[in-house]
């Protein structure tokens, strides 16, 4: 089921607010979040909890408003993000503070056709905010974005009723119970959840009409990135892919994917032979 959720309004402009760079498309953008349960399968990291909770954003090419920006991430989530990485010496609501572009709940453009699905996943510990700035970009030249939040693997995830889900997966990990191949496997669930939920018969946002079913991609960072190979092997919706700097955990099988994929990561970590920090990729680029 799903249910919108408020993206919050950003604060009013403050000096010396940090901003994200605007976006390079001809499409003004709108954004708008829900909050969606799995009933079918329980969660992987929250013991004796029977459902699986995710909160989602969208972002979307919209009509031109002067509506209120949507905030980065919530106060909440912000202080537990600077919090968990030991960053101090900053107030612990700055990142809710970041500016955004896309206006929050913004009426979708209605285009003559159907429009291109990305998800984004992003790297471990981290939020969705993390990927706002490309889901913008994206959104500005015709895309339709989905960016999740995958619960209790993300320093901080705020749902609509004031609950905080804090990083249960990093504390399973250094109990040795969170492997990368659980990760990936799990954020694969995820996203194929988040397609039925968009693309169903009662999608969980009333601007899915606007999706184009047959022309979906992900993308995504660290781990992320990883989940995105495990979601396209699961899910043959996913068109295409991306791996932003993420080391490799789902096995391609010997018949290798026969769908396109981009690894994108730093040379010196990742080119094939080089003796790099991570060798995933030369063994998976082969497959």
């Amino acid at each position: 089921m799903g249910t919108p959720a408020d993206a919050g309004d950003a604060p009013a402009a403050q000096r010396h607010t940090p901003s994200l760079p605007e976006p390079t498309g001809p499409y003004p953008v709108g954004t708008t979040s829900v909050h969606l349960t799995d009933t079918s399968r329980p969660d992987p990291w929250a013991t004796g909890v029977n459902a699986r909770e995710l909160m989602v954003s969208l972002w979307y090419p919209a009509v031109p408003s002067d509506g209120a920006r949507a905030r980065y991430m919530t106060p909440a989530e912000s202080e537990l993000q600077l919090i968990s990485r030991g960053i101090t010496g900053l107030p612990p609501d700055v990142l809710s503070t970041v500016r955004t572009n896309a206006v929050t709940d913004a009426a979708p453009e209605r285009s003559q056709r159907a429009l291109p699905l990305v998800v984004l996943s992003p790297g471990f510990t981290n939020s969705r905010s993390a990927l706002t700035g490309l889901a913008e970009d994206l959104a500005s030249h015709g895309y339709i974005v989905a960016g999740i939040d995958h619960t209790y693997e993300s320093f901080g995830t705020a749902f609509p009723d004031g609950r905080v889900a804090t990083g249960l997966a990093r504390e399973a990990r250094r109990r040795g119970g969170g492997s990368p191949e659980k990760v990936a496997a799990g954020r694969a669930a995820d996203v194929s959840f988040v397609l039925n939920e968009l693309t169903g018969a009662h999608p969980a946002w009333p601007g899915a009409g606007l999706i184009d079913p047959s022309r979906i991609a992900m993308a995504g960072h660290s781990a992320g990135g990883a989940a995105a190979i495990a979601a396209m092997l699961a899910d043959s919706r996913i068109r295409a892919g991306i791996d932003m700097d993420g080391a490799t955990a789902a096995p391609i099988p010997d018949h290798s994917l026969a769908r396109p994929f981009l690894f994108l990561g730093k040379q010196s970590n990742y080119t094939p032979g080089s003796g790099g920090a991570v060798t995933t990729w030369e063994r998976t680029g082969n497959a």
